[in-house]
C-alpha cells in the first residue's frame, strides 16, 4: 500500500463560512463545490470542507465532535510570512490560538483555529524545504 493520504475532510457548520477562511485567508481555489461540501486541490491531496451533518450521514455516524485532537499544518518560506499568513487567516474569520513564537528545536510557529474550531500551524522550519508547489521535504 502506498505511503500516502488521497483527502482529508473537515466538518463543517457554515460552507460559506468556511469557504471565506480558506479562500480569502489563505488563497485557495475550490475545485469543486456545491451545497454540501468544497474540495480543494492541494499538492498531492484533496482537502474538503463538508457540512457536519452530511458528513455524519455519509459515514453513517452520529455526534461527531468538533475539534478533534490533531492540528493541520502549513508551512512558509520565511518567518515573515508566518505573521502575514496568520495576519490574513484572522482577517478571514480565523480565531488566534497561539501567537506565533520561536519553539525551541528552532523556526518560527503559530496557531489559528478555523471558523469551525479545526487548528492550523503555521509555520516556517529552516531545515525543510518547500518546492514550487509546496512539497515540504524533511530534512535536518
Amino acid at each position: 500500500m502506498q505511503q500516502q493520504i488521497s483527502v482529508i475532510t473537515l466538518g463543517i457548520a457554515d460552507l460559506a463560512r468556511s469557504r471565506r477562511f480558506y479562500a480569502d485567508g489563505f488563497g485557495w481555489s475550490p475545485v469543486f463545490e456545491n451545497e454540501e461540501i468544497i474540495f480543494y486541490q492541494m499538492n498531492g491531496l484533496m482537502l474538503g470542507t463538508f457540512l457536519q451533518a452530511s458528513l455524519e450521514a455519509d459515514m453513517n455516524r452520529r455526534g461527531l465532535v468538533r475539534p478533534g485532537s490533531f492540528a493541520l499544518a502549513h508551512n512558509v518560506e520565511s518567518a515573515g510570512a508566518v505573521d502575514a499568513a496568520i495576519d490574513r487567516l484572522l482577517a478571514a474569520g480565523g480565531a488566534l490560538l497561539r501567537n506565533p513564537d520561536a519553539p525551541p528545536p528552532g523556526g518560527y510557529r503559530g496557531y489559528v483555529a478555523d471558523p469551525d474550531d479545526h487548528a492550523w500551524e503555521i509555520a516556517w522550519n529552516p531545515a525543510w524545504s518547500i518546492d514550487g508547489e509546496g512539497r515540504v521535504a524533511f530534512g535536518l
